[in-house]
């Protein structure tokens, strides 16, 4: 029987939790089959450990977003943004900019 992609990536990461790749697959694979806290987990420990991973930016603070924690998001699409801004991404950072807007004060 061939792996799913989820217990691929779950393989990857018992090897190399460092793997931001992976652990940002991973994440959103748990987006894609309703289990929010579980990717904000994944989610959360790529802030924590890879923080230079901007794509983490804008789908943690969508998932904080979705889990009616908009003070935490607006942090989360906020740090995004001034990394964005640092790495030279406008295309991200205009995405960032964009959700943050839509989150309003």
């Amino acid at each position: 029987m061939e792996k799913s992609r989820t217990d691929t990536l779950e393989e990857i990461l018992q090897n190399r939790p460092e793997d931001a790749f992976a652990r940002y697959g991973l994440a959103m694979e748990r987006v894609n089959s309703g289990g929010l806290e579980e990717a904000w987990k994944h989610f959360g420990y790529l802030l924590d450990h890879s923080p230079d991973y901007l794509p983490t930016y804008y789908q943690a603070g969508l998932i904080l977003s979705r889990l009616e924690r908009p003070g935490e998001a607006r942090k989360i699409f906020a740090r995004g943004i001034e990394l964005a801004t640092r790495q030279g991404d406008s295309h991200i950072q205009s995405e960032l900019q964009a959700a943050l807007d839509e989150l309003g004060n």
